[in-house]
Parts: C-alpha cells; sequence; structure tokens
C-alpha cells in the first residue's frame, strides 16, 4: 500500500465478543428504531467498503475493481465521500486502508489484492466499523460477499452495535447461497441498513447499489430518495427497506 494510504492489519486483541441472546438483539433492535440517523452536517461522508476476498469471489473481483468509482461518481453530485477498504481472506488474514476521495486510488488499492483461499471474517469487519465510527462518525458500511461462516448470533449482535451507532450496514449478496442470505438480512435488518441481492457476474446490479449505498452514504435518506426518483433499481430496492 501507499504511503499515504497506509494499510493496517485490524487486531485481534480484546475482539471476542460474547454470544447475544435473542432478548438482546431485540432489545438492540427496538432502541435501534427509536433513533434517527444523525445529519451529515455539511462534511464528507464516510464509507467502509468491505469485500470478501476468498478464493470463492475470484470470478468476479475485477468487475468489483471497476465499479467501486460510480460510488464515487454519484457521491460527487451530493457532496463527495471518503472511502475505507476493508478486506479479508486467508489464514485470518483482514486488513484496512486508510481513508481516501479518489476513485483511483481506491481502484489502485483493490488491484494489489488477490484472492486467497479462507473463511470468512464478516464478525471483525463489523467490530472494525463500530471502532472507526467511535472514533468519528461512518456513515455507512457496503459488504459485499457470497458466505457467510460464522455464529450467527455473533454477528446479530455486532450489527445491533452499528444500529446503535447510526451506522446501517449494505449487505450485498453475490448469488444465491441461502446461509448467506439470512445472515446479510439479518445483519442489514439489525443495523437500520438494507440487502441486496446480485447474480455472479452482474456489474449493472451491483454498480447500481453501490450508487445508491454511496447517495445514502454522501446525503442521507434525502440523496438516497432522490436517487430513487431517477429510477435507479438500486435505490429503490434499498429505499423501500430502510423507509
Amino acid at each position: 500500500m501507499s504511503k499515504d494510504s497506509p494499510e493496517k492489519k485490524i487486531a485481534k486483541k480484546g475482539e471476542v465478543q460474547p454470544i447475544a441472546s435473542r432478548a438482546e438483539i431485540d432489545a438492540f433492535l427496538s432502541k435501534v428504531r427509536e433513533m434517527v440517523p444523525a445529519a451529515l452536517g455539511g462534511q464528507r461522508g464516510r464509507l467502509v467498503f468491505a469485500l470478501d476476498a476468498t478464493m470463492s469471489r475470484q470470478p468476479t473481483w475485477d468487475s468489483a475493481c471497476q465499479l467501486q468509482a460510480q460510488m464515487f461518481e454519484e457521491a460527487a453530485k451530493i457532496g463527495g465521500l471518503d472511502v475505507q477498504l476493508v478486506y479479508f481472506r486467508g489464514l485470518a488474514e483482514c486488513r484496512a486502508s486508510g481513508w481516501v476521495a479518489q476513485p483511483e486510488r481506491l481502484g489502485a488499492l483493490m488491484e494489489r489484492i488477490d484472492c486467497r483461499g479462507g473463511h470468512t471474517q464478516i464478525g471483525r469487519v463489523l467490530r472494525h466499523v463500530r471502532k472507526e465510527s467511535e472514533q468519528r462518525k461512518v456513515q455507512a458500511l457496503v459488504y459485499v460477499g457470497d458466505a457467510m461462516e460464522e455464529p450467527i448470533d455473533d454477528l446479530c449482535a455486532g450489527a445491533g452495535e452499528l444500529g446503535l451507532l447510526g451506522v446501517p450496514a449494505f449487505m450485498f449478496q453475490e448469488g444465491g447461497d441461502p446461509i448467506a442470505e439470512n445472515a446479510y438480512r439479518e445483519i442489514a435488518r439489525l443495523s437500520r441498513g438494507a440487502y441486496g441481492r446480485f447474480s455472479p457476474g452482474a456489474a449493472k446490479e451491483l454498480a447500481e447499489l453501490l450508487r445508491a449505498a454511496a447517495a445514502y452514504a454522501a446525503g442521507g435518506m434525502k440523496a438516497l430518495s432522490d436517487l430513487s426518483a431517477r429510477q435507479s433499481g438500486g435505490a429503490q430496492k434499498l429505499l423501500r427497506q430502510m423507509s
């Protein structure tokens, strides 16, 4: 990674969380429903773009690298967006870049990453986003993956914590794995985000979802509503779930 966008490992220390009970998850959700999303106050939005870089994603990795530029293009119409790239792969490898504001810099970061075999680490991603937002507000998490191989209750607890911080998770699933779908939908629901699914290799579907998430991160519900009014299928899908 470049000096001005240093890559860092997401630390493991202190990350183990107790398994949440169903009652605790429901309590999280009850509190989240009472919250009003924080306004951006004229500041640039901040979005964490998290990717599953395990081997099953290799066939569509190049498309994801190219499509991320469209997030910036949509956000630029509203007021701009700073993005942090997070990815996991291999044996417990999970890394985060610095915050970047130019699509070409994010693209350069992604081009250096190759997919490697390993299990999902969604829980580490959720904990990382929570810590980032506690330091300085993060408007949204965008996650793109195709699987889930972790205890669902742990992920639900992490999603509920994001919801309490006002950080919606936009969970975009490649393919139709039912276990992943159930988990992604729960994470989206508990964080007050949204779920979307796209077919492998369906660049247009993913592009619309990414643009919609970027619009929200840069300008909140009004920006998402405005994009939906322009007949964006991705924005309409997310808006229906978040309204």
